[in-house]
């Protein structure tokens, strides 16, 4: 039987949602170990004038217990 654990992220790119996604997934793989899947639940930007700045989401990686 497998053990998993859930933990939330917050991550952020100047690019694109996707490069802040990717960049969160890349950044907790060096601590989690076991990472099963990351569920974006949140999408927001942050905006200077008319222009979007940063990419921001809100993450919840699951990984397996060992």
């Amino acid at each position: 039987m497998a053990v998993l654990k859930v933990i939330e992220l917050l991550s952020s790119s100047s690019e694109s949602w996707e490069d802040a996604t990717a960049q969160g997934v890349k950044k907790a793989s060096k601590s989690l170990k076991n990472i099963r899947s990351a569920y974006v639940q949140e999408h927001s930007v942050t905006v200077k004038g008319d222009e979007v700045k940063e990419y921001r989401v809100n993450l919840k990686v699951t990984f397996e217990v060992d």
